[in-house]
């Protein structure tokens, strides 16, 4: 593998780290790690976008399954979301349902919104569809502006 291979592989894998771990509790910003990559390499747009999209679907999914199978944890210190916020993100879909999906890449609410889909058992497809909507349109609206800019 050549420096440049290496080089390249190793900005996609911390791309792809960065925007899993911002889906999740792990603190990170996969906005500037994007469009640092998005400036030094505008003709690869196309590639680190699916790859920022992936990898932050992909954490929102990661949350999902904790809701879904490791909610008898909760009261752990390790566990990702306080009692509080898993609470008020569950009454949030409880009122709105899966329309709230398209939000899970807001900051601070997006987290738990995943989380208290898994909790009240949100069917699978539905729910990785919309959360795929939602960072796909954020993602790309920042990759534009990068771009564009």
């Amino acid at each position: 593998m050549t420096y440049l291979a290496t080089m390249t592989y190793l900005a996609y894998l911390t791309l792809f780290l960065s925007a899993f771990g911002a889906a999740t509790i792990l603190p990170g910003s996969s906005e500037v790690v994007l469009v640092t990559l998005l400036l030094q390499q505008p003709s690869s747009w196309a590639p680190l976008l699916a790859v920022a999209i992936a990898g932050n679907t992909l954490g929102g999914i990661a949350n999902w399954v904790l809701g879904r199978f490791l909610l008898h944890w909760q009261d752990r210190k390790w566990f990702p979301v306080s009692k509080k916020r898993l609470d008020q993100a569950s009454a949030l879909f409880a009122r709105f349902g899966y329309p709230l999906l398209l939000l899970s890449w807001l900051p601070i609410i997006g987290d738990p919104i995943t989380l208290a889909a898994g909790v009240l058992r949100a069917r699978f497809l539905p729910f990785a569809l919309l959360v795929l909507a939602g960072k796909t349109a954020r993602y790309g609206a920042l990759a534009w502006a990068a771009v564009a800019l």
